[in-house]
């Protein structure tokens, strides 16, 4: 059998336990289907980011599959993956959200008015808002993703920011992991937290009232002008 078919067989069992990962139990699917990756030697990367990117669309939450490549992958490695696996997905889910399912994302976030806030800041601001939510854990990470599709937040701003936004708890993720060490132990926390996880949380709890400050300071700017324009 060769590498392109071993591939391809790979991706459909992906993509398999994966609807069943989003329909029945999130926590055990996933853990099965770190061990299956692990297990697949040199194709094994290809496959994990290929399930990431998977995952993103399908509004499964990446922290186990984080967690688990820096138990597989090890910090560098792990990130890289993650990384790429994160940012091709947002960026697919992104493309969704704007070119076909416009009219499902629309009702989904109907009547929420953060998202009005987070719309019109980003028709001001853009690049920086998208990595400010990315790098708050307030805001739902998949969801998000289609959401900003409705926005109009250019391509290239939304991958750039939403890559360098997630970097910080990707690469933080990957590192838990790999002090985790043993997929069995995934769902346990390590003995002690790192300095860099409080950090992280901090940097998160700021970015988060930067953006819903950042957003307000708009949204009452834009209300004035409108009352001054009538």
């Amino acid at each position: 059998m060769n590498g392109t078919v071993k591939i391809t067989i790979g991706l459909v069992a992906v993509f398999a336990l994966l609807i069943a990962a989003r329909w029945l139990g999130i926590g055990l699917a996933l853990h099965r289907l770190l061990e299956w990756i692990s297990s697949l030697g040199a194709i094994a990367p290809v496959v994990f980011i290929a399930a990431y990117i998977a995952a993103c669309v399908l509004f499964i939450p990446g922290s186990i599959m984080t967690i688990g490549s820096g138990v597989l992958f090890g910090v560098l490695w792990g990130s890289v993956y993650v990384s790429i696996g994160a940012t091709v997905g947002a960026t697919l889910a992104f493309l969704i959200g704007r070119y076909f399912a416009r009219h499902w994302v629309a009702a989904k976030l109907a009547g929420n008015p953060t998202f009005r806030e987070i719309d019109a800041a980003v028709g001001r601001e853009g690049w920086k808002i998208v990595g400010l939510t990315r790098l708050s854990p307030v805001f739902p990470f998949n969801l998000l993703n289609y959401a900003y599709g409705l926005t109009r937040v250019s391509l290239r701003d939304y991958v750039l920011a939403s890559w360098i936004g997630m970097l910080p708890g990707v690469v933080m993720y990957c590192y838990i992991g790999s002090l985790v060490g043993d997929l069995t132990r995934l769902g346990a926390a390590p003995a002690a937290r790192p300095a860099g996880f409080w950090i992280l949380n901090v940097i998160g709890f700021v970015a988060t009232v930067a953006v819903a400050l950042y957003a307000a300071s708009i949204a009452r700017s834009a209300l004035a002008q409108k009352r001054l324009a009538h």
